[in-house]
């Protein structure tokens, strides 16, 4: 299809994939990817390669249709994490990264889910079936296992919002609080928070995952797409560095997943008042 097409095209043209690549500002394993399929591109990476080789508008046009077909078949078959043909192809860009950056602001990263966490966020799409399910809840497992290689390094920093976000029982959220202490004591991982009393340096709309400095994970509501567009990723490289900056790290976040764990623990009746205290409450004027 889309990815067979350019390679098509670019022979047309008499072009190796690095002079394409070279003549499009994009990296050559983004021009082998896309070609060979494992990776869709974005719309503006498509447009770079499209004027790289000098398409007319028809052809241009044509590639832009096979594109949104791509995009349509993703999006039906997806189910929120990737066990299809795009969640491979995340999947590949984790696996080969030696240097993985997350962010997120409203769920844990993928990476750190428990099973039971992947299994309630999973079986909350509209569509999904018990056999989809387990199917991605074992092959979200199944990926964390690079976070245990030696020689590689996962920094994730995500919100406090993230922290209190509840997904399920009490029981999951201890148990999965519990994995992320287990995770922060790693050589190979660094876990950051950035706790409420501080300010957000910019304000976060999804989470993202650089690997190394060649792709970005750009996770939409019910999807995930890669780019390779160097700008893009440096973008986002810049992006996940400041929000790196407001985290803490260390003795500190362990002091906050302990605090938050204290709060989720059943029949500590002072747990929503340490939870809250931050926020506090101004007594209303007398008769109002």
């Amino acid at each position: 299809m889309l990815g067979a097409r350019l390679r098509g095209l670019r022979a047309e043209a008499g072009l190796t994939s690095a002079v394409l690549a070279q003549r499009a500002g994009v990296g050559q394993p983004t021009v082998s990817k896309v070609e060979t399929g494992r990776m869709v591109p974005s719309a503006d990476v498509l447009d770079r390669v499209s004027h790289a080789l000098g398409l007319d508008e028809s052809t241009a046009g044509e590639v832009r249709e096979l594109l949104a077909a791509v995009e349509a078949a993703s999006d039906s078959d997806q189910l929120a994490d990737g066990a299809t043909s795009v969640g491979m192809t995340v999947d590949e860009e984790v696996r080969s990264a030696q240097l993985m950056r997350s962010f997120q602001c409203v769920v844990l990263p993928a990476m750190l889910q428990s099973a039971e966490y992947a299994r309630h966020l999973f079986a909350s799409a509209p569509t999904a079936t018990a056999e989809e399910v387990g199917r991605a809840v074992a092959a979200r497992a199944e990926r964390q296992s690079v976070l245990y290689e030696p020689g590689r390094k996962s920094v994730f920093v995500l919100t406090e919002v993230v922290l209190r976000t509840w997904p399920g029982t009490p029981a999951l959220m201890l148990a999965q609080l519990d994995r992320l202490l287990a995770v922060e004591s790693l050589s190979t991982v660094r876990l950051g928070v950035i706790p409420w009393r501080r300010p957000v340096p910019v304000l976060p709309r999804h989470g993202f995952t650089l690997c190394d400095h060649r792709a970005v994970v750009v996770e939409a509501f019910s999807s995930e797409r890669v780019s390779g567009d160097a700008d893009e990723v440096a973008s986002y490289g810049e992006t996940f560095g400041r929000f790196e900056q407001a985290a803490v790290f260390g003795d500190e976040v362990r002091e906050l997943l302990l605090r938050v764990t204290r709060s989720r623990t059943p029949g500590r009746t002072g747990s929503r008042t340490a939870w809250w205290a931050s926020t506090p409450i101004r007594p209303r004027p007398a008769g109002s």
